[in-house]
């Protein structure tokens, strides 16, 4: 059994408040004299129903922390943190997905929230030694034309390299807003050459995947795990090539699936769909990038091949140039073709690995 945390992976499905330290959020809540909920500080993975009201409760939580990041101090250190732990995980890059709209207030509108998040992209690519992109997420939970003002900001910063837009999202509560109304927001990022991955297919099934198949063309789904109840729907995803930003954790945390064991992970990869792995909101959900692995080794039974697979899965699905892309699947190669580590040494790690996510969040 190889170390995980050593194995070159891209991380494709990480929320900017969501990645917050929990250490980070609790100083950064008494800086600017903001109360938190004990079940954000708790230490205790989420746990709600797939309804309304656990969205409800998932969605105050998320608020709660979003607001105690207040400052462009606060941004820097939020970008410069998730780079530092995805580096740590063999993340070799990073595709962030941030909604500037909550923080512009701070910062004096969307446009600078924006080059705040890519300035320091930038920089803490540099250095942790981890590509950091971005990803611009538009919300459900507002009206279509925020997205598509959304949209034109993102193609201004389009690129392929650290501190650049690679991609436009749409994300919230799934059964909210008409998806078909966000179509004009997505058809203007990708004539800017960005990729386009909304959420789908976690809390609403084949019929709400194919709606946003249709209404938005995505280069990859974010979560997309429900189109696993239509064999036909799931073939079409692994033909047209959607890769699939699988977050284990995220789904038993949000009432998706009751236990590990029932997320389908196995069933979409042996049905050939390219799945990337991806933590969502570690601060919530309690787990990050290398624990989505572990979930697979040992809850679905995957061998570090499997595992390698996986992550050249997430490699081949981000929008790293074709010189990154090469280097970490080179550096994958070598990982799957060095010797096992020492079970006690492993054991060790994954140890102290477990009591650093307790105490981080």
């Amino acid at each position: 059994m190889r170390d995980l945390a050593k194995l070159p992976k891209a991380h494709l499905h990480l929320h900017f408040t969501g990645s917050l330290r929990l250490s980070s959020l609790r100083e950064m809540s008494v800086e600017h004299g903001m109360g938190l909920p004990s079940a954000l500080t708790d230490g205790v993975a989420l746990r709600v129903p797939a309804d309304e009201r656990g969205w409800f409760r998932f969605q105050r939580l998320y608020d709660a922390a979003r607001h105690c990041v207040r400052s462009e101090a606060d941004m820097r250190r939020l970008v410069d943190e998730a780079a530092a732990d995805d580096a740590a995980e063999g993340s070799g890059r990073l595709e962030i997905q941030v909604d500037p709209t909550s923080y512009a207030p701070f910062v004096g509108g969307i446009t600078p929230a924006v080059e705040i998040v890519l300035d320091e992209a930038r920089a803490a690519s540099a250095r942790h030694g981890v590509e950091v992109a971005v990803v611009v997420a538009a919300s459900r939970m507002r009206h279509p034309l925020d997205a598509r003002t959304l949209a034109r900001l993102a193609a201004r910063y389009a690129g392929d390299g650290p501190g650049e837009v690679v991609g436009f999202g749409l994300s919230n509560d799934e059964r909210r807003g008409d998806t078909e109304q966000f179509a004009h927001a997505f058809r203007i990022a990708r004539r800017a050459g960005l990729a386009s991955v909304p959420h789908g297919g976690e809390l609403l099934g084949p019929a709400h995947v194919q709606e946003v198949l249709g209404a938005l063309a995505p280069d990859r789904l974010g979560h997309g795990v429900r189109s696993v109840e239509d064999p036909a729907l799931l073939g079409s995803l692994v033909e047209s090539g959607v890769a699939l930003e699988v977050c284990p954790a995220s789904n038993v945390s949000l009432g998706v699936y009751e236990r590990e064991h029932d997320v389908p992970l196995r069933a979409l990869v042996d049905a050939g769909a390219t799945v990337a792995l991806g933590a969502d909101d570690p601060l919530l959900f309690g787990s990050r990038l290398v624990e989505q692995y572990e979930t697979a080794r040992t809850v679905h039974g995957f061998s570090d091949a499997e595992l390698a697979d996986l992550a050249r899965a997430s490699v081949r699905a981000s929008r790293a140039s074709q010189g990154t892309q090469r280097r970490l699947q080179a550096g994958i190669d070598s990982w799957l073709a060095g010797p096992d580590d020492d079970d006690g040494d492993l054991g060790a790690a994954t140890s102290l690995s477990s009591a650093s996510h307790r105490t981080t969040g």
